[in-house]
C-alpha cells in the first residue's frame, strides 16, 4: 500500500491450447494447397473434375466422421448439435459424390433437376437444427420470442434485398419448369434462413466450448457464402468443377472437421476471476442489440433499390418489408417490458443492498487498484468514529499502523499471486486509525473487485485485550500477579540459550517461606494470602529491572538472576550470594496482616548456570539447594553442589530398596527387655524393627524411617510390625511367658483414616491376646492433632486392656498438655534426659521433677537409653520404676528373647555383681551359673544382639 501499484499488480493469465498448433497448420497447409491446385487448373480437366467432385467429396466425409466421433467421446448437451453437423456433412459429401458420378465416372453433364440437389437441399436442415442447439436458450417465454423475431428479422432482411436483386428475376424467368425454378429459390432461400441463424445465433451463443461453436459458425458461414456465389446467375453460368469457388468449400468442411476438437481452453488455476476478463462481452452486447435495426435497414435498402430501378412495388417486397416491420415493433415492444421489469428488479436489489451494507456492523470498505478507498459504508462512523465521506479519497496506507503496515502488504500481495480458485478470501488483522487518534484492531476479510481489493473490516479490539487477558493469566500466578512456573522455565530457558549461552553469572533462586503453614493454621488462609502478596511485592522490588520474580505455588516463590558476562567466578557467586541474603533479610522481616504482625523466615536455594545445563536441571538444582538449607537450620542461603544430588540419588535408591523389602520380607522384628529397677524382674519388652538389606546393611529405625517418606509404605510397615509384634506376643504367651509387648507407634497413626478403626481391635481379638499385654507408646506431638479425637480413641484401646505409654516425655512441648488430656499409664522418660543425668546436676534436677509428677499421678515411669550402672543407681534413688537399655540387654530376636523370659530377672547395681553372657547382656538365673560364664556388663552403649542369618 505504500506503493499502491505495485500492492495490486496482478499476474498475467496463462493460456493452454487443446491441441496445439500443428492440426492449424495442416488445415492451413490444405486448403492452400487446394486453392492453388484449383487456381491453376489442377493441370488437367479430368483431375480438377475429380478433385472438384471427388475431394469435397471426401473433405465433407472427414468432417462428418470428426463431428459424430466427437459426439461419441463428450457426454455434455451439446453432443445432437455436432451430430447434426455430422448429418449435415454426410448430405455435402453424397451431393458431391452423385455430382462426381455424372461429370467424372459417366462423363456427361448433371441433370436439373437431380439427386444430388435432393442431398445439397438437405444440407441445411440439419445445420439449422444444430446451431439452434448451440445457442444459448431463452430462460422465458420472452426470449423465446425475441429469438424467433430476430431470426425473421435477419431472415427477412435478406429476403427483401436478395428478391429485389435477383430472387424476383429468377422467380419470373421464362422457358424454365417449375421444379427448375422451384430448385433455383430453393437454395437462396435456404442459405438466407441459415445466414439468419448464424447471425442471429453468433451473439446468443453458449460460453461453454465458445472457440469450437465459434469454428463451426465460421465453417458454415464459409458455406453459406460460397452457396450464394454459386447461386448468382453469373458465376453459375461460367461454373465447372475444380474451380477456385470450390476451394471456400473444402475449407469449409476442413474448418468443421477442425471445430470440435480444435478447442483452446483457460487453466482452472490461472483463469482470472469473471470480473477481470477482457471487455469485449460489452461490445458483443451492443451489436446483439444492433441487429433489429441492421435487419430493418437491409430491409429498407432493398425497397429502395426497387425505387430507384423505376421498378413497380413487388407484393413480396412489400409483405416482407411489412412482417419485418412489424416484428421490429413487436420486438421493441417485449424489450421495452423486460427493460422495465429488469429496471424494477434492479433498484429493489439495490435498495435490499443498501440497506445490508448501511445497516451492517462491520465497515465495507473498495479500494481503487491504486489503493484509494472509492467507497467507505456509513458504519465506519460507529466503528472508527469517522465519516464515510472523510475516508473516501484517503489513501489506505496512511490509517494503518506503521509497525503493520509492512506485514498488511505481504499477505496481501501474497493473496493476489494465489489463483482466485484456491483462495478467494484472506483474513487480514491489523491496527487501525479511529477519529479520536486510538488505533483499533481491526480484523478485514479481503476480496478482489474488479482489479481492486473489498474489505469487510470489524472492530475486535475487546477481543483482542480479552486474548491479551487470557495470555497474561495463563503466565501469571492470579493472587500476587507474579509469573507462574510456565512463564518461569520459559524465561529460565530464554536466558541459557541466545547470546546468553554459556553464561555462568546466570542464577536461579528457589526461595521457600518457613512458618507459612502456622500462620494459615492461626490467622486462617486469607491472612495467608495476604501475607503472600505481601512478600510477593517484596520480592519483586527487591529483584532488577531484567531479572525475573516469581511464584511457582503454595509458599514456594522463584528468582532468575541474569548474568552480565563477568567471567570472574567467585565475584560473582559472592554477588549472588549477596543478593539472596539481601532477600532473605528482607522477606524476613515482620508483615501487619489483618492488624496483627506474623513472622516468617525465609530458605534460599541458589544454583548457577553450566555450560550445556538445561532450564529443567537448573531448576531442579536450585530446588535441592533450597531444601538443603531448610534441613540445615531454616531462614538461610544454600549453593547448590554436586554433593546434593548424590545425596538425593542416594536416599531415593534407599527408598526404592525400603519399598522392595516390604514385599521381600527383609525386616525382622526385635525386643528389648523393660526391666524393674527394685528387683530386676522383665515387667515387658519393647518392640523395635530392624531391615537387614539385600547387601547386608542392618538399618535402625531412625535411619530407614527418614527415607520412608512415602505416607502409604510407612503405614504398611508399621502395620505389618504391629501385627506382628501382637502375633508374637501371644505365641510367647502360649508358651508362659506372658510379659506385655510395648509396640511405638505415632499418635496421628492412631487418627489415619486409612488404617481400619478396629484394626488394633481385630488384632487382639484373632490372636487371643489377654487384657493388659498390649501397651502403645504414644510416639509424636504433632500439634495438628485433635487431642479430642485422640482422647476418644485412646480411651477405646484402654476398655480393652490396652495399657497407654508417653514415649520421649521431657522433650516436646505438648507433653504437659497430653498429661492433662490424655488416659496415660506409662511415662517414658526421653534418652535425652538419661544420658547425662549422671554428669549434669541440671538435667538431674529436671529428671528428679518429671518423675516426681509421674509418682503424683500414680503413673509408672519408663527410662529409655539406661546403658550403665550409674544411670541405674541415678535413677532408682530418683523414684525411677523401670528402665530399657544396654546396663540390662539389647534388642533380643525370639530365640534369646524367650531364653531371658525364662530366667525372669536381671540383676540391678546395688547388690550383687551382674551376670551377663559374652558382653551381649544376656540375663543369667537366679541359680548359681558356673563362673567362668559371668562377667561385668560392659560400660558401653547401642550394644544390640545381632539377628541372626536368615
Amino acid at each position: 500500500m505504500s506503493a499502491p501499484a505495485a500492492l495490486l499488480a496482478r499476474r498475467p493469465v496463462q493460456e493452454s491450447g487443446g491441441t496445439g498448433l500443428l492440426p492449424q497448420v495442416l488445415l492451413g497447409l490444405a486448403s492452400g494447397g487446394y486453392a492453388l491446385g484449383a487456381a491453376l487448373g489442377w493441370g488437367s480437366e479430368q483431375l480438377a473434375l475429380i478433385m472438384g467432385d471427388f475431394g469435397l467429396s471426401v473433405a465433407a466425409l472427414i468432417a462428418s466422421v470428426s463431428c459424430f466421433l466427437y459426439a461419441r467421446a463428450r457426454d455434455s448437451r451439446f453432443r445432437p448439435a455436432w451430430v447434426l453437423f455430422a448429418v449435415s456433412s454426410a448430405m455435402a459429401a453424397c451431393g458431391n459424390a452423385v455430382w462426381g458420378w455424372y461429370e467424372v465416372v459417366l462423363g456427361r453433364a448433371v441433370p436439373s433437376p437431380s439427386l444430388a440437389d435432393l442431398f445439397f437441399l438437405c444440407f441445411a436442415p440439419p445445420a439449422i437444427v444444430g446451431l439452434l442447439v448451440l445457442a444459448k436458450r431463452p430462460v422465458t417465454r420472452a426470449g423465446w420470442v425475441c429469438l424467433a423475431l430476430d431470426a425473421w428479422l435477419i431472415g427477412g432482411s435478406l429476403l427483401t434485398l436478395s428478391w429485389s436483386l435477383a430472387l424476383a428475376h429468377t422467380a419470373h424467368s421464362e422457358g424454365e419448369s417449375v421444379a427448375e425454378a422451384a430448385l433455383a429459390l430453393a437454395y437462396p432461400l435456404l442459405d438466407i434462413v441459415l445466414v439468419s441463424m448464424v447471425l442471429a445465433l453468433h451473439f446468443r451463443r453458449s460460453h461453454v466450448n465458445r472457440s469450437g461453436i465459434n469454428t463451426a459458425i465460421a465453417a458454415l458461414a464459409l458455406t453459406v457464402l460460397c452457396d450464394a456465389l454459386f447461386t448468382s446467375p453469373l458465376l453459375r453460368e461460367n461454373y465447372r468443377s475444380g474451380q477456385l469457388l470450390d476451394a471456400g468449400w473444402f475449407a469449409a468442411s476442413l474448418l468443421l472437421a477442425y471445430a470440435p476438437w480444435g478447442v483452446r481452453r483457460l487453466e482452472p488455476s490461472a483463469g482470472p476471476p469473471r470480473a477481470a476478463r477482457p471487455a469485449v462481452r460489452p461490445i458483443a452486447g451492443s451489436l446483439a442489440a444492433l441487429t433489429p435495426y441492421l435487419a430493418a435497414a437491409v430491409c429498407t435498402l432493398g425497397i429502395l433499390y426497387n425505387v430507384i430501378e423505376d421498378r413497380s412495388v413487388d407484393r413480396v417486397v412489400v409483405f416482407t418489408g411489412c412482417t419485418v416491420v412489424l416484428a421490429l415493433v413487436v420486438r421493441q415492444g417485449i424489450m421495452l417490458l423486460d427493460n422495465i421489469a429488469l429496471t424494477h428488479e434492479l433498484a429493489q436489489k439495490e435498495n435490499h443492498f443498501r440497506s445490508l451494507v448501511q445497516g451492517s456492523s462491520d465497515v465495507i470498505m473498495i479500494a481503487a487498484p491504486t489503493g484509494i478507498l472509492r467507497y467507505v459504508s456509513p458504519a465506519a462512523a460507529g466503528v472508527y468514529g469517522r465519516d464515510a465521506d472523510e475516508l473516501i479519497g484517503s489513501e489506505l496506507a496512511t490509517l494503518i499502523h506503521p509497525e503493520d503496515l509492512g506485514r498488511v502488504v505481504h499477505e496481501v500481495r501474497r493473496f493476489l499471486a494465489a489463483p482466485p480458485s484456491e483462495e478467494p478470501t484472506t483474513r487480514i488483522e491489523c491496527r487501525f486509525r479511529s477519529g479520536t487518534g486510538q488505533w483499533l484492531n481491526v480484523e478485514s476479510t479481503v476480496k478482489r473487485h474488479q482489479g481492486g481489493l473489498i474489505f469487510n473490516s470489524r472492530d475486535v479490539t475487546e477481543r483482542v485485550r480479552l486474548q491479551a487477558q487470557l495470555q497474561h493469566n495463563a503466565e501469571h500466578d492470579p493472587l500476587t500477579d507474579l509469573p507462574n512456573r510456565a512463564l518461569f522455565t520459559q524465561r529460565v530457558r530464554q536466558a541459557l540459550g541466545g547470546r546468553r549461552a554459556g553464561d555462568a553469572g546466570t542464577a536461579v533462586l528457589f526461595i521457600d517461606l518457613d512458618g507459612f503453614k502456622g500462620v494459615n493454621d492461626r490467622h486462617g488462609h486469607q491472612a495467608g494470602d495476604e501475607l503472600l502478596i505481601q512478600a510477593a511485592r517484596r520480592l519483586q522490588d527487591s529483584v532488577r529491572a531484567g531479572d525475573t520474580a516469581a511464584r511457582l505455588g503454595g509458599d514456594e516463590f522463584a528468582a532468575l538472576i541474569l548474568g552480565d558476562g563477568s567471567r570472574d567466578g567467585p565475584a560473582r557467586e559472592l554477588q549472588v550470594q549477596e543478593i539472596a541474603d539481601r532477600l532473605r533479610l528482607m522477606l524476613s522481616q515482620p508483615y501487619r496482616v489483618e492488624g496483627n504482625e506474623v513472622r516468617v523466615a525465609a530458605s534460599i536455594g541458589v544454583a548457577f548456570a553450566e555450560p550445556g545445563i538445561s532450564a529443567g536441571e537448573l531448576l531442579r538444582n536450585a530446588d535441592l539447594a533450597m531444601y538443603r538449607a531448610k534441613a540445615g537450620g531454616k531462614d538461610r542461603v544454600e549453593l547448590y553442589v554436586p554433593q546434593m544430588q548424590a545425596d538425593v540419588v542416594r536416599r531415593t535408591d534407599r527408598a526404592t530398596r525400603l519399598r522392595t523389602a516390604l514385599h521381600e520380607g527383609e525386616f525382622a522384628l526385635l525386643h528389648q527387655p523393660v526391666v524393674s529397677l527394685a528387683d530386676g524382674r522383665i515387667a515387658a519388652v519393647a518392640a523395635q524393627a530392624r531391615w537387614r538389606s539385600a547387601q547386608g546393611i542392618l538399618f535402625t529405625p531412625a535411619e530407614f524411617l527418614r527415607v520412608a517418606d512415602d505416607g502409604g509404605r510407612t503405614a504398611e510397615l508399621g502395620h505389618r510390625l504391629l501385627e506382628e509384634a501382637v502375633e508374637q506376643a501371644a505365641e510367647r504367651g502360649r508358651l508362659g511367658h506372658r510379659a506385655p509387648v510395648s509396640v511405638r507407634l505415632p499418635a496421628r497413626r492412631l487418627l489415619d483414616r486409612s488404617m481400619p478403626l478396629g484394626s488394633i481391635e481385630g488384632l487382639l481379638t484373632r490372636h487371643g491376646l489377654p487384657s493388659g499385654s498390649l501397651v502403645i507408646e504414644l510416639a509424636d506431638s504433632d500439634p495438628r492433632i485433635s487431642f479430642d479425637e485422640l482422647e476418644q480413641r485412646l480411651v477405646a484401646l484402654r476398655r480393652l486392656g490396652v495399657r497407654i505409654a508417653l514415649d520421649g516425655f521431657g522433650s516436646g512441648y505438648a507433653a504437659i498438655n497430653a498429661l492433662r488430656r490424655l488416659p496415660i499409664d506409662v511415662l517414658k522418660l526421653d534418652r535425652g534426659l538419661v544420658e547425662g543425668v549422671v554428669e549434669s546436676a541440671r538435667l538431674h534436677k529436671i529428671t528428679a521433677g518429671l518423675l516426681r509428677i509421674a509418682r503424683d499421678l500414680g503413673m509408672q515411669s519408663v527410662a529409655d537409653g539406661v546403658d550403665v550402672p550409674e544411670q541405674v543407681l541415678a535413677l532408682r534413688a530418683m523414684g525411677c520404676t523401670h528402665g530399657q537399655g544396654m546396663a540390662f540387654s539389647g534388642p533380643l530376636d525370639e530365640y534369646r528373647l524367650r531364653r531371658a523370659l525364662a530366667c525372669g530377672e536381671f540383676p540391678v547395681p546395688g547388690g550383687a555383681a551382674l551376670p551377663v553372657l559374652s558382653g551381649r547382656a544376656l540375663p543369667a538365673r537366679r541359680s548359681p551359673a558356673p563362673p567362668e560364664v559371668f562377667e561385668h556388663p560392659p560400660m558401653r552403649s547401642n550394644n544390640e544382639t545381632p539377628v541372626p542369618p536368615t
